[in-house]
């Protein structure tokens, strides 16, 4: 395997690996968010990680379709990934601050992806990298906007 290939392939498992946690992250807020904004956030975040379940399936065959295997473990995708669970009980203000600044590195993830893809010569993973920073960029200023007084 070339090093522009292995580039990719590792940029596509980190994608992977955020994703999936940011979904793990993002239902257990769904699931937990109180407050006055308890409405609005629910169902926020039930959208968000909605989208990141689809997304995590398109991720994963793209890396089988260029010939590698998909990490599909907790552990895999704990030593892959930058975002970590959430284990504390937090306030929902709180939330929509990890989840922005998650989102945030997602959309870093996403344009690692593209830089990698460009070099690779691999245009549908380019494209797969510019519609993740696109979703990951929108989402973090949807929660952004969250946090305005």
């Amino acid at each position: 395997m070339s090093n522009s290939e292995n580039n990719l392939v590792e940029a596509m498992k980190v994608l992977l690996a955020d994703s999936y946690l940011l979904m793990l992250k993002t239902q257990n807020y769904h699931w937990n968010v109180k407050g006055p904004s308890f409405f609005s956030l629910h169902t926020l975040f039930e959208e968000q990680y909605r989208e990141l379940f689809e997304a995590n399936d398109e991720i994963a065959e793209r890396i089988l379709t260029i010939g590698h295997n998909a990490p599909g473990s907790y552990e895999a995708f704990s030593k892959l990934a930058n975002i970590k669970e959430e284990t504390e009980t937090i306030d929902s203000r709180t939330m929509v601050e990890r989840l922005s600044k998650d989102h945030e590195r997602l959309a870093k993830d996403a344009q690692d992806l593209i830089k990698a893809a460009e070099s690779a010569n691999d245009d549908v993973s380019v494209d797969l990298g510019v519609r993740r920073r696109d979703v990951h960029q929108k989402a973090h200023w949807m929660l952004s906007s969250h946090l305005e007084k």
